[in-house]
């Protein structure tokens, strides 16, 4: 604790020195700006927000976001932030503790998760027990829970920024809209599985809402609590129940790699899928596909053609974003 209260308070030193932040084509900060955490949560607010704010992504794609320790570089933008977006549920642990410790008195943190879910709500499973106190926040691959997200910030937006409330409540509006036009397309492909078909097993379990919804059976996780390699009994375990119901595929995460999972289909003879992606958005910043549901959209049309069904009906779907203007959004890299 006393080596990261020194960091924390060395860090601040750097950020009161720092000049204020530019975004990634050199124009200036508007009046007010926003950090968030992961991917999906910038892509969300960056959908709300469009060209009104300043905002800028603080966690890597394609990093643990679980165990992710901010850079000095993140002061400076959590300092000057006025809005601090999170996923919460105690998936960034780290960086809210910078936050905390580093914003402005009159900043606002807002963890989506905690707003949408009450505790009696909280999703528990193999890598996130409930002896260990903190519950599955990987809620954003589900779009209906997006849709709540975006209205918890479209709201938090308005109440800060009212001048600009009926350009983020026309944004809330057609975000809401292709949202529920993926929720439909979702469930007819998922019509196209055998109900003995709908399992998952994933590498770090990703799905806590999703899965439900969909009607998919979790079989479990292939990736301890504790975020180590399963045990050779755990391995075991998987394979038997990989066997027992017959799962055609299981699916390994760009973000977690694990030869394991490679093992595990070959003595189980399930095909093995290594694409899926947790909270990193499919594409580049800027692409037609580096958004929310761009993310949602891309591992769906993996998943069911993995498990034996017919995905053709999320082919034409929009992944683009729902607002018409250039934004200042600034993914972290």
């Amino acid at each position: 604790m006393k080596t990261l209260a020194l960091s924390i308070f060395f860090l601040t030193l750097l950020a009161a020195c720092s000049p204020a932040t530019q975004d990634s084509s050199g124009a200036s900060d508007t009046d007010f700006r926003i950090v968030t955490t992961v991917s999906p949560i910038t892509s969300l607010v960056e959908n709300i927000g469009g060209s009104k704010v300043t905002l800028h992504g603080l966690i890597p794609e394609g990093t643990n976001s679980h165990t992710y320790e901010p850079s000095p570089s993140t002061v400076a933008l959590l300092v000057d932030a006025d809005l601090i977006i999170a996923n919460g549920l105690f998936l960034e642990i780290p960086t809210l503790q910078l936050a905390e410790a580093n914003k402005k008195d009159d900043a606002i943190i807002l963890r989506l998760g905690n707003e949408v879910l009450t505790q009696t709500e909280w999703t528990w499973d193999e890598s996130f027990p409930e002896s260990g106190g903190h519950p599955n926040p990987h809620l954003w691959t589900d779009p209906t829970m997006g849709i709540l997200y975006a209205e918890v910030i479209a709201k938090k937006l308005s109440a800060l920024d009212p001048d600009n409330s009926p350009y983020y409540k026309k944004n809330l509006e057609a975000l809401t809209v292709r949202l529920n036009d993926l929720d439909a397309r979702i469930k007819v492909a998922v019509d196209t599985l055998p109900p003995e078909a709908r399992k998952l097993l994933t590498y770090h379990d990703s799905f806590p809402t999703f899965a439900p919804r969909y009607g998919f059976e979790t079989l479990g996780a292939i990736q301890p609590s504790d975020f180590t390699e399963p045990s050779a009994r755990e391995v075991a375990t998987l394979i038997d129940q990989i066997k027992e119901h017959n799962v055609p595929a299981i699916f390994g995460s760009e973000v977690f790699p694990s030869s394991i999972l490679s093992q595990i289909a070959k003595e189980s003879g399930a095909t093995f899928v290594d694409k899926l992606r947790d909270d990193d958005l499919p594409g580049d910043p800027g692409d037609p596909v580096h958004t929310y549901h761009g993310l949602i959209h891309y591992n769906v049309i993996i998943m069911i053609p993995a498990l034996g069904g017919d995905a053709s009906s999320l082919r034409d779907f929009d992944t683009t974003p729902v607002f018409s203007q250039a934004s200042q959004a600034v993914y972290a890299k």
